[in-house]
Parts: structure tokens; C-alpha cells; sequence
């Protein structure tokens, strides 16, 4: 039941790499579930959020949101 009791690593170096593995893995994870947020983020929202968001960037002006609000209203 003594593994790793005869080799130059120990308990203490297969801690290490179990502790290793762990953060190694979880970084993946963490990772891959923010690359999936990040693209979700950019493909999600309705086309009204969208143009409030527009609006606040000054891309366009009062007159031109409420023409294309009630255009999607009328959808």
C-alpha cells in the first residue's frame, strides 16, 4: 500500500502533482466556460437592447431610435 515509498518523489511530490492536476483541470474549466460566456454574450440579446445600446453610444440620435423602436414593435 506504500506506492510511492521507494521513489525520489514521496507523499510530498505526489501531493504536489494530485494539487497540480487539480488547478491545471480546473483552469480549463474555468477557461472554457468563460470562452463560452464571452460568445454567448455577443450573440444574445434582443434587437431592442441592442439599440438602446446603440443609442447610448451616440451611434444614433433620439429621432432614428423611436423610428426603428416602433418598426420592432410592429414585428
Amino acid at each position: 500500500m506504500h506506492w510511492y515509498y521507494d521513489t525520489p518523489m514521496g507523499w510530498g511530490g505526489f501531493v504536489m502533482m494530485a494539487l497540480f492536476m487539480l488547478v491545471f483541470f480546473g483552469g480549463l474549466i474555468a477557461l472554457g466556460v468563460a470562452m463560452l460566456r464571452r460568445t454567448d454574450h455577443h450573440h444574445s440579446g434582443s434587437a431592442l437592447h441592442i439599440l438602446e445600446e446603440r443609442l447610448a453610444r451616440g451611434e444614433i440620435d433620439t429621432d432614428e431610435f423611436d423610428r426603428v423602436r416602433k418598426t420592432l414593435r410592429t414585428r
